[in-house]
């Protein structure tokens, strides 16, 4: 049986310096799915030079932040001292747990030469367990990232967290999730079965794509309801195109999101404003 549509929308525009994003999630239509509580998509954009486009140093709490980056160099500082590059193809991963402050810097990669950017940032959110724990961070460069071709010529997959067939994610799981990036070839197609009660969604990031007979446009966010069943991706076009599929468990303890924080409830919030503006997240002593 072929999962049914729940929702389908556009983003909001959030742009940082150069670069144009579109804000996907938390939406008119849901604040989370399955782990996955925030989502912007950086578009793909061509530069005539280097960019050094960011958001400067800012707290997180109660989350981990994921960069996926597409095309670029993505260049991660905090205050746990933690710094890295990672190139087109890799992910920064951040814990943020009990609280810290990062700065990350989106250029063109300055390894192939090629002027254009695009990526996403997801925020997975932390149960109420892990919220207190103390902050991670790992820089997984793009041979790093396990993936596979598809049968028959189809395209590939890229596992970015969780799990896939034999593909294991290096990026730690705090409750059942998955992120993929589906790469389906010219008039190809693509299925994969999603359990019961797993929220799922789809981003389309380049193309319209056929999910289960319907077609939808580029730069549509399309969550499916959680009967258990197929999606079957279509690309009808002459060109390849991808997808980026991602879900998981519902969280099913109470999400309060105010700024770059991801709480239980109102008090906490509080105690992360507080603990920040009173210097317990550290600094960001040196950029490198």
């Amino acid at each position: 049986m072929k999962k049914q549509t729940s929702f389908s929308t556009k983003g909001q525009r959030a742009d940082i310096g150069d670069l144009t994003i579109n804000r996907l999630l938390a939406n008119r239509y849901t604040d989370a799915v399955g782990p996955f509580v925030f989502l912007d998509h950086i578009v793909p954009k061509f530069h005539s030079s280097s960019i050094s486009s960011g958001t400067g140093g800012h707290p997180h709490r109660g989350i981990a932040t994921l960069s996926y980056i597409i095309d670029g160099e993505d260049e991660h500082f905090d205050s746990a001292g933690n710094y890295a590059k990672v190139y087109s193809g890799g992910i920064q991963w951040m814990k943020a747990g009990n609280g810290i402050i990062h700065d990350e810097t989106l250029n063109v990669d300055s390894r192939t030469g090629t002027n254009r950017t695009h990526a996403f940032q997801f925020w997975i959110n932390l149960p109420a367990k892990n919220k207190a724990e103390k902050p991670e961070y790992l820089a997984i460069q793009s041979e790093d990232v396990p993936g596979k071709s598809l049968s028959n010529d189809s395209g590939w997959i890229k596992v970015i967290a969780g799990d896939y067939e034999e593909l294991h994610s290096k990026i730690p799981n705090y409750s059942e999730q998955f992120l993929y990036h589906i790469h389906l070839e010219a008039d190809r197609n693509f299925s994969i079965s999603i359990n019961e009660n797993v929220e799922v969604a789809a981003f389309l990031p380049s193309n319209n794509t056929t999910l289960n007979d319907i077609e939808f446009q580029a730069g549509e966010f399309i969550e499916f309801d959680r009967i258990a069943g197929e999606i079957t991706i279509e690309n009808k076009l002459q060109v390849a195109t991808d997808i980026i599929l991602f879900g998981g468990e519902p969280y099913t303890e109470p999400i309060i999101a105010e700024g770059p924080f991801v709480m239980n409830n109102l008090t906490e919030i509080g105690d992360a404003y507080s603990d920040f503006y009173s210097g317990k997240y550290g600094q960001i002593v040196q950029k490198r």
